[in-house]
């Protein structure tokens, strides 16, 4: 257990910006920060971050929080995990006893996943770095590499031995489960046994955004077998190849600073790179592209150039995947190497500036350098040439800047000899007819009832009624304005502030009303507790709370979708906010609140009045008078929505 202080302490010190900033590209808007949601696929940006108020808010899919539950959600860890996580970044102490086996085989398979593969990673570099065959021969072939001592050791770069069983045996000694060895794709169980599935390989382990290694990647050494030169980990609770490209960890800071990404497809690529200068590069690990990879990208900037070797065969075979980066809005180029060259060998016979001229002078935009790659093949060959204006017309018909396609356009019609509104034209059609699609596909899901899902009975009394909602949002705003001046009779005592907190909680508990939803109930009383005392809440005592749950609620209620435009600040417009109408709000919404109440139980009562035969006569005139009153009462506040007038 982490101590109560020593968590708060984390929550003080973690500063929302800078651990946000970690994972996503943010732009300073007025006093707060925007950025594409990391949570949901967007390509507008609805993820707002305020370092004032401490939290972030995606208004496109209702994420919200602190810098706890931002790492929470992003990382999939627990709450004490994700202290763990901050206290890390930031330096901060956490004093705990070391887990015996029991606890270890009570965390979660997550959590026990990434135990095994962190001692796998520490288990892979001793053996590169201190055993003999380890150095004689993986040491040995990342040295013929090229690679130097220190970007081996930040890489993580190890070896395991070319034994059937040299790793499985070492874990199992040191109390890991064979079961999560397995499932991390570590130890291959099957009838002949139990035996390590990266044996006789160098590795390059794989690490998730956080640092964490999620995966590995071991390349063969041996030229007279019939094993795949390359293997990767297998799909698993921690590591999904389709969402992760390997550098990211190292390179997402770098990226944001040069908003500029270079995407090659070999980790040799990555390293080799990396050791000339040019930090900010990733590779797909020789997978094809997919939307999780290309969204991870566009997180850290829209810009992307994409770099390959001289196989022109290979080029074409990938061009079809690349389309998909052009549908997900980024500023796609193009950089062809000399022939013969890759990525890492031309990052080693070049110094990080003639690097970084060259890509400068010779990368060109996608779509221009798709239409000269194939125009090439075609030539004069009048299908090849059809065919090759479709692909063409295809790849500028997914993207989505009305803008950029049109550039894109007339750059083909140039290159083509092409008319610009025959291409404009046939990209219409094209955009229409994916439009017409999507909404014949959304129109059938939800005649389907396939958007809203039905509640299932046995849950449905634990969700909150919108007016509960409401009541706390304002409280959360606007606790300790106050509401009125009250004034007493007695001239010798000093008229009293009466706050917004003091109305509503006391209009609640007058009628001995209580919240169904439980963080509502769980706020509700901290506001109360405070009331007794005389105690004034801010609104960060919540958004700091170490309950998840009242920090997360606490940030998506406080957050706001809207900023008052400069151009209303500057004309002096007079806008009402919501704190000028208070009076009125306040009253407001107890009625309402207080008549939702009613109305459910008006609802429950004329359901038992038609079952009325299998009740006794005095039980049946008592639930007609009952009715009678609550609908009364329901009719009085209709007529009066005032109900309780401040002065």
């Amino acid at each position: 257990m982490i101590d109560h202080n020593t968590i708060q302490r984390i929550i003080d010190t973690a500063e929302i910006t800078e651990v946000v900033q970690d994972f996503v590209n943010l732009k300073k808007r007025g006093v707060n920060y925007l950025g594409l949601c990391p949570f949901h696929n967007e390509k507008t940006p609805s993820f707002t971050v305020s370092p004032a108020k401490g939290i972030f808010k995606c208004f496109g899919c209702g994420k919200g929080g602190n810098s706890v539950n931002f790492i929470m959600d992003h990382e999939h860890l627990g709450y004490p995990e994700a202290l763990k996580y901050l206290a890390k970044k930031y330096n901060i102490e956490v004093v705990e006893k070391e887990l015996t086996a029991e606890e270890i085989q009570q965390q979660n398979e997550r959590d026990s996943l990434l135990v095994a593969t962190k001692f796998a990673n520490t288990y892979f570099q001793e053996k590169l770095q201190k055993n003999n065959d380890g150095r004689a021969i993986g040491l040995s072939y990342f040295k013929e590499r090229g690679f130097r001592e220190d970007i081996i050791e930040k890489f993580e770069l190890g070896y395991s031995l070319d034994v059937r069983d040299a790793f499985t045996i070492a874990a199992k000694e040191k109390g890991y489960k064979v079961n999560f060895l397995e499932k991390s794709g570590l130890t291959i169980v099957n009838d002949n046994g139990q035996f390590d599935r990266f044996r006789g390989r160098v590795i390059f382990p794989i690490h998730g955004l956080s640092g964490n290694v999620i995966g590995f990647g071991g390349r063969i050494l041996k030229k007279d077998v019939k094993a795949a030169k390359y293997l990767n980990s297998p799909e698993s609770e921690i590591y999904h190849k389709s969402r992760i490209l390997y550098g990211m960890y190292f390179a997402k800071q770098r990226i944001t600073q040069l908003d500029k990404c270079y995407l090659v497809e070999g980790y040799t690529d990555v390293i080799s790179m990396y050791q000339s200068g040019i930090e900010n590069v990733v590779a797909s690990s020789g997978t094809s592209l997919t939307v999780e990879q290309i969204r991870l990208i566009k997180r850290f900037t829209p810009n992307v150039t994409i770099i390959y070797d001289g196989d022109a065969a290979g080029i074409k075979a990938s061009l079809r995947g690349i389309d998909l980066i052009l549908e997900q809005g980024l500023n796609v180029r193009v950089l062809l190497l000399p022939e013969g060259e890759d990525p890492d060998s031309f990052a080693k016979s070049h110094s990080s500036s003639e690097f970084t001229k060259f890509i400068e002078k010779n990368e060109e935009d996608f779509i221009t350098f798709k239409t000269r790659l194939l125009s090439q093949e075609a030539k004069n060959d009048p299908v090849k040439r059809a065919n090759l204006i479709s692909d063409i017309v295809r790849s500028i018909a997914i993207i989505p800047e009305t803008i950029t396609r049109t550039v894109y356009i007339n750059e083909c019609s140039k290159i083509l000899g092409i008319a610009e509104k025959i291409l404009t034209g046939e990209v219409g059609k094209l955009r229409k007819e994916t439009y017409k699609k999507e909404v014949q596909k959304n129109e059938f899901k939800s005649k389907e009832g396939k958007f809203s899902p039905p509640i299932p009975a046995s849950v449905e009394g634990f969700y909150a009624k919108p007016q509960e909602k409401e009541i706390i949002r304002l409280l959360l705003h606007h606790a300790e304005k106050v509401l009125y001046i009250e004034e007493s009779e007695d001239k010798y005592v000093e008229p009293r502030d009466v706050l917004v907190a003091e109305v509503m909680i006391s209009e609640i508990l007058n009628d001995d009303l209580e919240f169904e939803n439980l963080v509502y109930k769980k706020i509700f009383q901290i506001y109360l507790e405070a009331l007794n005392k005389g105690e004034v809440l801010d609104s960060k005592v919540f958004t700091d709370h170490t309950d998840p749950e009242i920090s997360s609620l606490a940030a998506d209620l406080l957050s706001d979708p809207y900023v008052l435009s400069k151009i209303f600040e500057k004309g002096g417009a007079h806008i009402r906010t919501e704190e000028m109408v208070l009076k009125n709000l306040v009253p407001e919404t107890i009625v309402t609140y207080k008549r939702k109440i009613l109305e459910i139980a008006q609802k429950d009562a004329a359901e038992k009045l038609r079952d009325a035969q299998n009740l006794s006569v005095e039980d049946s005139n008592n639930l007609q008078r009952e009715f009678m009153v609550i609908t009364e009462v329901i009719s009085a506040i209709s007529k009066d929505r005032g109900w309780v007038v401040f002065k």
